[in-house]
């Protein structure tokens, strides 16, 4: 990364080169505009944070320890206010990345107002929210270093070197807010084509990281809703590859492909697969389909369709909608299939979208894949679709009772009850839950976790306690000491919008633009100023 120094020196060069033309153009000026804007399109981020991804896939497989995490984002100043707030807590944004939800595009940022998980929303609103998450993280990095150079002016005109030369030091080594945004393409939006398309806007906006599910495209559900309808593997190669070339058209070749199977909560197909021969790809998707055997053609009515299934000639079940039924219990197994199936044609991460939170049932599909796949890694969706609470509740509850323990004193289907709140059953499902993360990147292969919907609660229960308070009793101390105040003693740095909104910046510029004659909104009357 180029350094102050060489920035000014490069500019002050360029503008001797112009002859006095530049005179009004101040080197120092136009360094620090350079360094405040360090990526100048969303191919740049992309390439960037591609490398930092691999990177940490590679640290992943050397020390499980070193997963890494996300929060979902719907609007890019949630986004940046995350990435703010881990440099502020832990002193870097090493391993933390944001999550790009479809759901909560669809919820929240269709033209069409609230929508259901069902890509029913307008498709480029994907891409256009990855460039705005990437606008306000580089605003992010222009306000902080802002302040460092506003730092820098005022140790100078103190005459303190030592201070300046740290400030200086801190502005060469500035950490940028850019991080990999993994982003949701839902089953890409209509055919291989459609998912080509789509990856390169979302690649052009910033993407180094595209999640593709096997969902067929026109059913899609959400991950955690019932009616899942999923795609032969040749239909969901064919969209991996689509996803690939187009990586590799916008030279992005570090870009990962993260292959979602929804096959464990999916029992139904919208497609025969087509097979060649026996034991193919299609005849083992085909061999999963229930049906029933049949000896003669009067056993086939109007309609039926029959197959060759393990030798035998069964007449598939099929629905009124023409989609035809897996096997029960058969989940787990095409989950497998499925994730060795993408891993060998292409795929770089897998995604289990799985109906409860639990390691032992993780790593057991996980152990298999690694048997053909040994470096097979997880994105895992941490959802707030989970009853956290009752699954946890129940699962030590499950121990317990297994290893002899008297449980006698909690009801499994009622341990989502407050009483148990301060039971030792409670603590310990806590603990559990508080370790998921640390134990299921150990144990299951999960390299990256991620909760989807985090931002979408947070706004709600915030707005629910801030409207209880100041339409009710508390009046504005409800905002005062519920919000402002806390913000002040935590020092969250939006207690000044104006300043975390660009006002500092802009003031900047105007004395760079205009010199004396600038007009800034940062004097004395500014009431920013009484927050210090």
């Amino acid at each position: 990364m180029t350094t102050f120094k060489d920035e000014l020196k490069a500019l002050a060069q360029l503008r001797e080169a112009q002859q006095g033309k530049w005179d009004n153009i101040n080197p120092e000026h136009a360094a620090r505009m350079r360094l405040q804007n360090r990526f100048q399109t969303g191919l740049d981020i992309a390439r960037y944070t591609a490398k930092i991804m691999r990177a940490d896939m590679a640290a992943y497989d050397a020390d499980t320890s070193q997963y890494t995490q996300s929060l979902g984002c719907w609007h890019g100043f949630i986004g940046q206010q995350k990435m703010l707030s881990i440099k502020k807590h832990f002193g870097t944004t090493k391993r933390s990345y944001l999550y790009l939800s479809g759901w909560m595009v669809a919820a929240l940022r269709s033209e069409f107002g609230p929508l259901p998980d069902q890509s029913m929303h307008e498709k480029t609103t994907v891409p256009g929210l990855i460039e705005e998450l990437y606008t306000f993280l580089r605003q992010a990095d222009a306000w902080e270093l802002n302040h460092l150079f506003r730092d820098l002016d005022e140790a100078k005109k103190a005459g303190d070197n030592a201070k300046a030369d740290e400030l200086v030091a801190k502005i060469d080594s500035h950490e940028t807010h850019i991080v990999p945004i993994i982003a949701d393409i839902d089953a890409g939006f209509g055919n291989a084509e459609a998912t080509y398309l789509l990856s390169k806007k979302m690649i052009e906006a910033g993407a180094c990281c595209i999640q593709i599910e096997n969902q067929v495209s026109d059913e899609k559900q959400c991950g955690h809703q019932a009616g899942k309808v999923t795609v032969p593997h040749e239909d969901f190669i064919a969209k991996i590859n689509a996803v690939r070339y187009a990586f590799l058209e916008l030279g992005v070749e570090d870009g990962v492909i993260v292959a979602r199977t929804d096959s464990l909560g999916a029992g139904l197909t919208q497609k025969i697969a087509v097979t060649q021969e026996p034991g193919d790809l299609g005849d083992q998707y085909n061999n999963f389909l229930d049906g029933d055997e049949i000896a003669s053609a009067s056993d086939i009515n109007n309609g039926d369709v029959v197959i060759k299934q393990q030798g035998k000639l069964v007449k598939v079940k099929r629905l009124a909608s023409g989609l035809y039924e897996f096997k029960p219990g058969t989940g787990e197994d095409r989950v497998v299939l499925d994730c060795i199936t993408s891993l060998q044609n292409g795929a770089d991460l897998l995604w289990i979208e799985t109906e409860k939170p639990h390691v032992g049932q993780i790593a057991g599909m996980v152990n298999r894949i690694r048997e053909v796949c040994p470096d097979a890694k997880l994105v895992y969706n941490n959802s707030p679709s989970f009853n956290w609470t009752l699954n946890f509740r129940q699962q030590v509850f499950d121990a317990w009772e297994q290893e002899g323990k008297d449980v006698s004193g909690y009801d499994r289907a009622d341990l989502m009850n407050a009483k148990y709140d301060d039971s030792e059953l409670a603590a310990v499902a806590d603990e559990w839950t508080q370790n998921f993360q640390r134990d299921a990147a150990r144990e299951a292969g999960i390299f990256h976790h991620l909760i989807t919907l985090p931002t979408y609660h947070t706004a709600a229960l915030s707005t629910d306690n801030l409207a209880k308070g100041y339409f009710g009793d508390e009046g504005m101390l409800a905002y005062v000491a519920g919000v402002q105040r806390k913000e002040i003693r935590e020092g969250i740095a939006t207690v000044k919008h104006q300043d975390m909104a660009g006002s500092n910046i802009g003031d900047d510029h105007k004395e760079f633009f205009h010199g004396e004659a600038a007009l800034k909104a940062g004097g004395k009357d500014n009431t920013m100023n009484q927050f210090g």
